[in-house]
C-alpha cells in the first residue's frame, strides 16, 4: 500500500530523515519506535502533506504522492492522528467526528453511510457516544485521543498514521487505546504507528522498523524486534509489565 524510498526531510537548513526506506502493506500494523527527537514525526508529517519533502520517493497505492498537498492526500485515503490529539476544543464530539465525514461525502459517501461511520466510531469508542453534544475540550486527554481516532476515521482511511496515540495517558486509558488498534486491524485496517511505548506497539503490530538520527537502522518483524537484546536495552527497559496482562 504505501512504499518510501530513500526520504529526506526537514526543517530549513537541518535535515531530520536521512533515506529513509519503509514499506506498508495492506492489512497490516506497522510500528516505527525511536527515542525523542528521531525523526519519528517528522516522517509523519512529510508521508501526510504537513512537510515538504527534500528528496526521495512516496508511492501510495502505486501513485506517487510525495509534495502533495495535505488536503490532497487526506483525499486519496491517509488519515493522520496527530501527536497531541488537536481537537476541535470549542466544537462538540459530534462537531468534530462529521467534520471527519466531511472528506468522506466528498468522495461521494452519501449521508445514510456517514451516519452508519458515525456509528462504527461510537461502538468502538462507546464513551463518545455518552459525550456527544460535549464540547472537545472539556473532554479528559484519554477522550480527546478516543476522538482524534474517530474524527480520522470519519474520512474511511485506506492507511491510518497514528503519532504517539499514548502520550500522557493513564495505563488503563492506554489499554483501551491499544485494545482498539488491534481491533481496527482485525476490521482490516491499514496502520501506521508511531509510538515510544515501544513494548506495547511491538505487541499488537505486524512488523517494526527503529529509527535513531533520521536513518532506520533495524527492521523485522514485531516478535524478533522484542526479543532483540539492544533493543530491549534501549526502548523496552526492564521490570516492564504490560497494562492489559
Amino acid at each position: 500500500m504505501l512504499k518510501v524510498r530513500n526520504l529526506e526531510a526537514g526543517y530549513g537548513p537541518l535535515k531530520v530523515l536521512k533515506r529513509v526506506s519503509l514499506h506498508v502493506s495492506t492489512g497490516e500494523i506497522v510500528t516505527l519506535i525511536g527515542a525523542n527527537g528521531a525523526g519519528k514525526s517528522t516522517l509523519l508529517r512529510a508521508l501526510s502533506g504537513l512537510l515538504a519533502p527534500g528528496g526521495g520517493e512516496v508511492i501510495f497505492n502505486g501513485q506517487s504522492i510525495r509534495g502533495l498537498p495535505a488536503e490532497r492526500v487526506v483525499d486519496l485515503g491517509i488519515a493522520l492522528v496527530p501527536e497531541g490529539r488537536q481537537v476541535f476544543a470549542a466544537m462538540s464530539v459530534h462537531e468534530n467526528l462529521i467534520l471527519g465525514g466531511y472528506v468522506a461525502a466528498r468522495r461521494g459517501r452519501d449521508g445514510e453511510g456517514t451516519t452508519r461511520a458515525l456509528g462504527q466510531v461510537y461502538e468502538l469508542f462507546p464513551v463518545l457516544r455518552e459525550r456527544t453534544e460535549q464540547l472537545a475540550g472539556t473532554l479528559s486527554g484519554g477522550e480527546q485521543q478516543m476522538l482524534a481516532m474517530g474524527r480520522a476515521l470519519m474520512t474511511d482511511p485506506r492507511l491510518l498514521m497514528m503519532d504517539e496515540p499514548s502520550m500522557g495517558l493513564a495505563p488503563l486509558i492506554v489499554r483501551d487505546i491499544f485494545r482498539a488498534i488491534r481491533r481496527l486491524r482485525a476490521e482490516g485496517r491499514t496502520v501506521l504507528l508511531v509510538e515510544q511505548n515501544a513494548r506495547a506497539a511491538l505487541r499488537i503490530a505486524d512488523r517494526g522498523y527503529v529509527i535513531e538520527t533520521g536513518k532506520l537502522v533495524l527492521e523485522g518483524e514485531a516478535g524478533f524486534l522484542l526479543s532483540d537484546r539492544e533493543v530491549q536495552r534501549a526502548y523496552l527497559g526492564k521490570g516492564y509489565r504490560e497494562v492489559w496482562e
